[in-house]
């Protein structure tokens, strides 16, 4: 009788747990590290990256409109600060979009890396050799041929030009073992390492390139590229510090747009000059080259590109003051309603000739109110079209301390409510004004409407990799057409005499195919290929 023992238990203070351990942390990373480099993963974290951009394109983003996100947060107030927190307003630039970016990039190249290696080794590798038997290949063909075996060989390796082949001699006569689409897969890796250029230059565009805004009036004023400060708005790359922006200078001579009756805009062109480079050095004398900016047909100029997005109205008004003095000032207001172009906006003056600081800061102007291109004329005015038909404004004329000196940002768009609420700055005048019509104020000062001028607003955008993103978004598309064209398949042939007593002088030539693919159309070219090989022969089995 044998006597069992029970199996000890593992010691837990045995020096070899911790290499166990070390182990079982070391088949972890390694497994972790083979799903992220996995092209499945690849796939998976592109869809992601395509999801996650999506917020980008239907919710307002900071960078872009800050009037628009502040909106949407005033008009969703349940919905909105989560979405702010988690960074939904500022998409391309979250913790969550990165993780997933930089994720792509790693699997990409942890997956392309072997990929290629692999790839280069197929290049170099022996076509497959040729199968015992023919016969179990989807692809079959044999047949006896009035040639000797070294004419049978002339005659196949003459047909697979182009094929990658090679030749083996046998005791019974030769085989063939050819193959082709070797291309297939150069495709899909030119592709998938093009998807990493584009993502990469995208990348760098964002590193270092910069877009700014700026609203220029219609009548030759200019703009520089001189620095940040001539924005009206400036997003610069994480390592764009403002201070080597490319100098040239723009100026808007004057601006066309055009509407459909039913005051849908359907051309906007602006007349603009630029100069730059030796332009510069000249000073005022330096020429001025026309340009006709229109929306797709932006200005590339010294690497940079020149859009016109925007436009609207600047209504002139005139201020004149009991002593006499008068200031003549056009100020863009920005249009409420794009398709009528009813605009609103202030406009302000500080008096001149007033030594007397605290006298200047009383004696302030503002006028705001509703610009109306088209009026429809009635008491409470409204825009009926776009263009300047019949134009009329409905000002509420302020008059105090704009609070212009404090220290505090101000917008150009609209007057300090602080100030208003304070005493401050208090309304004396309101009334709808035509062209050529004035307000008086109870001091004798006159505020006149002289007329409606145009501005347009430019965007500059500064990409050095867009060149690189062109080419490699091309060799997508070429990478792409490539791998679902081309077909991998292999072709094989076995050549051998016949019985020489029953058939002197005769070859068996016996055929197969196989395709690497499940694309149709290789069972068309092995068919002419066995019509070439064995013409007018009947074959055993096909």
């Amino acid at each position: 009788m044998s006597i069992s023992t029970p199996p000890k238990a593992p010691d837990t203070d045995s020096p070899g747990r911790e290499p166990r351990l070390g182990w079982t942390w070391l088949a972890f990373l390694r497994n972790t590290w083979r799903g992220l480099t996995s092209m499945r993963t690849a796939l998976i974290l592109l869809f992601l990256l395509a999801l996650a951009s999506m917020p980008g394109a239907l919710l307002p983003q900071h960078p872009i409109n800050e009037a628009k996100v502040a909106e949407y947060l005033e008009q969703h107030p349940t919905i909105g600060p989560p979405l702010e927190k988690l960074g939904f307003f500022d998409v391309f630039a979250s913790p969550w979009f990165a993780a997933i970016y930089l994720l792509l990039f790693v699997s990409l190249i942890g997956c392309l890396t072997p990929r290629s290696i692999e790839y280069a080794k197929a290049c170099r590798a022996r076509p497959v050799v040729t199968p015992r038997n023919l016969a179990r290949l989807p692809h079959h063909g044999i047949g006896t041929l009035d040639a000797t075996p070294d004419e049978a060989l002339t005659t196949v390796t003459g047909k697979l030009r182009g094929w990658r082949s090679e030749v083996t001699a046998t005791d019974s006569g030769y085989t063939v073992s050819a193959e082709k689409g070797y291309l297939r897969e150069a495709g899909n890796l030119i592709f998938h390492m093009s998807l990493l250029g584009l993502l990469v230059g995208l990348a760098l565009g964002k590193l270092f390139g910069y877009e700014g805004n700026v609203i220029v009036m219609a009548n030759g004023d200019q703009f520089c590229n001189t620095g940040i400060l001539n924005y009206d708005t400036f997003r610069a790359g994480a390592w764009v510090d403002g201070t080597q922006l490319t100098p040239f200078c723009i100026k808007v001579d004057d601006f066309h747009a055009t509407y459909l009756p039913n005051g849908q805009p359907s051309h906007y062109r602006a007349d603009i000059g630029y100069q730059a480079g030796a332009d510069l050095d000249a000073g005022s004398a330096g020429p001025w080259h026309p340009y006709p900016l229109e929306v797709n047909s932006p200005l590339r100029i010294a690497g940079d590109r020149v859009y016109q997005l925007g436009n609207g109205y600047a209504p002139r008004f005139t201020v004149t003051w009991p002593d006499g003095t008068s200031r003549t000032q056009a100020i863009q207001w920005k249009p409420m309603d794009p398709s009528t172009m009813l605009s609103e906006g202030a406009t302000k003056f500080d008096r001149p000739g007033l030594p007397d600081e605290a006298a200047r800061r009383r004696n302030q102007i503002a006028v705001t109110g509703l610009l109306a291109p088209t009026s429809s004329g009635g008491t409470l005015i409204t825009s009926v079209y776009p263009s300047l038909e019949n134009p009329e404004v409905a000002v509420d004329i302020y008059r105090g301390d704009l609070g212009l000196d404090d220290g505090r940002g101000q917008s150009i768009f609209e007057i300090d409510q602080r100030q208003v609420e304070s005493g401050a700055l208090k309304k004396v005048v309101r009334m709808n004004l035509m062209i050529g019509q004035r307000a008086t104020l109870d001091d004798g000062t006159t505020v006149r409407f002289d007329g409606v001028g145009q501005w347009t607003n430019l965007q500059i955008s500064h990409d050095p990799a867009q060149e690189f993103v062109l080419v490699f978004a091309v060799l997508i598309l070429i990478g792409l057409a490539g791998s679902l064209s081309i077909k991998r398949r292999r072709f094989w042939v076995r050549i051998s005499p016949a019985d020489q007593a029953d058939q002197p002088g005769r070859t068996v030539v016996e055929i197969g195919g196989l395709a690497r693919t499940d694309q149709a159309g290789y069972g068309e070219e092995f068919d002419r290929l066995r019509a070439e090989l064995l013409p007018a022969v009947s074959d055993e089995n096909r």
